[in-house]
């Protein structure tokens, strides 16, 4: 059960991740690498400042504000500076590299002995089930810290997807969802483009840090080396999750890809449990992926030429 509820909580964190993927990725046809160093960035933050003290909540807010800088960054290499969208992505990933060493100030922070969101996730859980000590489901023990951290990132991954589609309605938000659609077109309407894009891209990558802070916590560790394959990782889930609705609506797809998430991570926990080696997990994530991209395009490729095969009948 703790490794079911586990599975859970990073699905719903990772989630996070993957709607700011899916906002780079799917509005504004935007391969923004700089997630990968995001996730870190935020951790990094975010564990300093719970080290020295600072409220979980405070850190939280710091990690986006960070994240959101390193997209904005982003964005203004490939608006202002002409550079090709890829390659602006590798250069502020690689940048962070260093960025996140020297914010952290070594290659791995303990949070075992600070208060983070774990410790307040432990005192909600106590104060909805009114008891300290462990829980009893369906005959498996629970520890009020797991079920109320499964609680509290449910409601943060709400609040957080609901924010984002309140944002879709507004002008601005329109502003930005028509700049991945049609720049001409919204250009041609008196909208700067390249505001929008850096925008966009900062608020994406703000969401991919808090994925990386709230990650640092529930783990009890930030590492410089944790945002490796959180890309790839994100793009899975935004793929599953558009198969999962079969829908372009806006809310159908945010839920879909916070549903991905939480699925694909489940999926990985069964894999573990049945022995699969975790050196393996970033190749079979990356197979994974290959597969979703590549198989509806073999699936129509296929129905078109049985569609288009004679029927054999003479007239």
């Amino acid at each position: 059960m703790s490794l079911f509820l586990g599975a859970l909580t990073i699905g719903l964190i990772l989630s996070l991740l993957a709607l700011g993927v899916y906002m780079s990725f799917r509005v504004f046809k935007f391969p923004d690498i700089t997630a990968e160093g995001s996730v870190t960035f935020g951790a990094a933050v975010s564990a300093v400042l719970l080290v020295q003290g600072m409220d979980p909540g405070i850190s939280l807010l710091a990690a986006f504000a960070a994240g959101a800088v390193a997209g904005a960054v982003t964005g203004i290499l490939h608006t202002k500076c002409k550079i090709n969208e890829l390659l602006a992505g590798i250069l502020v990933m690689t940048a962070l590299y260093s960025v996140n060493l020297h914010v952290m100030g070594k290659s791995n922070i303990p949070l075992v002995d600070a208060k983070s969101t774990s410790t307040v996730a432990e005192k909600i859980g106590a104060w909805i089930f009114g008891q300290t000590t462990d829980l009893n489901w369906f005959g498996w023990e629970v520890s009020i810290r797991d079920a109320g951290m499964l609680i509290s990132m449910f409601a943060v991954v709400a609040a957080a997807a609901f924010i984002l589609l309140m944002f879709f309605q507004t002008n601005l938000g329109t502003a930005i969802r028509a700049t991945g659609d049609n720049p001409q077109m919204i250009r041609a309407l008196g909208v700067d483009v390249d505001i929008m894009m850096i925008l966009g891209l900062a608020i994406s990558n703000g969401l991919i840090a808090l994925a990386g802070a709230l990650l640092a916590q529930y783990q009890g560790f930030a590492d410089v080396q944790m945002g490796i394959g959180m890309m790839v990782w994100g793009l899975a889930s935004v793929i599953i999750g558009e198969a999962l609705v079969g829908s372009n609506k806006q809310g159908l797809v945010v839920t879909g890809t916070v549903i991905g998430s939480v699925l694909f991570r489940l999926l990985v926990a069964i894999a573990l449990r049945w022995g699969l080696n975790p050196n393996d997990l970033k190749l079979i994530t990356a197979l994974f992926v290959f597969a979703a991209l590549v198989g509806p395009t073999i699936g129509r490729s296929f129905m078109n030429k049985r569609g288009n095969q004679p029927s054999g009948r003479t007239v």
